[in-house]
């Protein structure tokens, strides 16, 4: 028996799945449609305009003199501090797709009281691990869960992943969603609750400050 057009069709199909992956995965775009590329920058605002907030910034928070954790700021009108994106694994292109699965993001301008500015998860006894940047000696005390973000397609807008590098199931990822905070609302793990976000593309020289 001959092979029917759709049968060639779904086999020419499977194989470019299969040698071509990249080809069948969503690049991650900014508000304005655009692909995003690791070499630029962007504000993290809510996917809805108003009453969900601004984008997020740097804030202190606990005992801290230091401005360490990721806050979302209460106000829309607020864009908040850019952001960059990088991976530490093997592409061959500067776009950022959503199955991207090791992003590092750090703020461009780093507080000179920080080690880093590269987002972490922090574990101590605030209800919820929760987002900020810096490195062990601005931790002391505290517990530090290594591992990586992705961007997953969620809703009007994406959402952010964070996957530990030691899981148990291997693989086990977790969402970042929001806490109401002092200073405005914190980046935490969450388990039902996903904080829904776009990127909002910033060209160099033309970013506004937090007020």
């Amino acid at each position: 028996m001959k092979p029917t057009f759709l049968t060639t069709l779904s086999l020419l199909l499977f194989a470019l799945a299969t040698y071509f992956p990249l080809a069948f995965t969503e690049q991650v775009r900014d508000s304005n449609g655009n692909p995003i590329f690791f070499s630029s920058r962007f504000y993290v605002k809510p996917s809805i305009f108003g009453a969900a907030g601004g984008g997020v910034k740097l804030g202190e928070t606990g005992n801290s003199s230091c401005p360490l954790t990721v806050l979302q700021d209460y106000s829309e009108v607020v864009n908040g501090l850019p952001v960059k994106f990088s991976t530490d694994a093997e592409i061959f292109i500067d776009l950022i797709s959503t199955d991207t699965s090791r992003v590092d993001i750090v703020f461009p301008e780093k507080p000179e009281c920080a080690e880093s500015s590269k987002w972490l998860l922090i574990e101590d006894d605030f209800p919820r691990p929760w987002v900020g940047i810096g490195g062990i000696e601005d931790y002391i005390g505290k517990h530090i869960i290594d591992g990586k973000f992705k961007i997953v397609k969620h809703g009007f807008g994406y959402k952010l992943v964070f996957c530990p590098t030691f899981t148990a199931p291997p693989g086990l990822c977790h969402d970042i969603g929001r806490y109401d905070d002092k200073n405005g609302r914190r980046l935490i793990l969450t388990e039902d609750d996903p904080y829904e976000v776009v990127f909002e593309h910033v060209a160099i020289g033309t970013e506004r400050s937090v007020v």
